[in-house]
């Protein structure tokens, strides 16, 4: 048991050495394990990013299985010529937008869209939790979190890929299929309605902190 168990965690280890595109390449030789190792490599990532679309775990963690068997079962139409991260998060995209549209179609559901014309930027909040504030984190997660799924579908899709996954431009414009202008006028318009939604957790944000230095220096 023992040896098996330092085998099974020195394959794991090779496998990280390894890019998507040879693991995909050798689950094609029958070498499922390099297409388990692609499971764990993404399926957080994965689920996160869907449930900032879908709203909903259990529907996530389907959808996000959905994806690695799509993937699995068309793994060999997979072009090299593009990212494996590009192809993984466009099935991943395509099927969560489809539970959406199906959810307009039963629930009557719409969302609005705006024509804004800016070129603002606007950054998350880090929020990371420090021992002292963990309810203020997550009530502010929360906030952040929901102030997204608020976000016309198109906004969305491109500020989560950006802002919260960290694809760049180019991949992002592949996956949602747009040209690159588009892309980040999107990003643009979306950081600004986060903006101006998230404006009173700012100044909460700021001005707190502001007073517990206050006092700190008041005794």
């Amino acid at each position: 048991m023992v040896g098996l168990a330092l085998a099974t965690k020195e394959l794991r280890q090779a496998h990280t050495m390894v890019s998507d595109e040879e693991l995909l390449a050798r689950s094609l030789d029958g070498d499922l394990s390099s297409f388990e190792a692609i499971v764990n490599r993404y399926k957080d990532r994965l689920y996160n990013f869907v449930l900032r679309f879908v709203k909903d775990q259990l529907t996530a963690e389907d959808i996000v299985q959905d994806t690695f068997l799509r993937a699995y079962r068309k793994r060999e139409s997979f072009q090299a010529v593009a990212k494996f991260s590009t192809w993984i998060y466009t099935i991943a995209g395509n099927l969560a937008k489809s539970e959406l549209r199906r959810r307009k179609r039963w629930r009557f559901l719409s969302v609005g869209v705006q024509n804004e014309e800016t070129g603002a930027t606007f950054e998350l909040p880090d929020l990371g939790a420090t021992p002292d504030r963990n309810t203020e984190t997550s009530l502010a997660e929360e906030q952040i979190h929901n102030a997204i799924g608020r976000l016309p579908e198109r906004y969305r899709e491109a500020v989560i890929l950006r802002d919260v996954e960290g694809l760049d431009y180019d991949e992002i414009s592949q996956i949602i299929g747009c040209p690159l202008g588009t892309v980040k006028s999107r990003i643009n318009r979306g950081r600004l309605r986060l903006q101006e939604d998230l404006a009173e957790l700012a100044d909460a944000i700021l001005y707190g902190n502001q007073n517990a230095d206050d006092y700190d220096g008041a005794e």
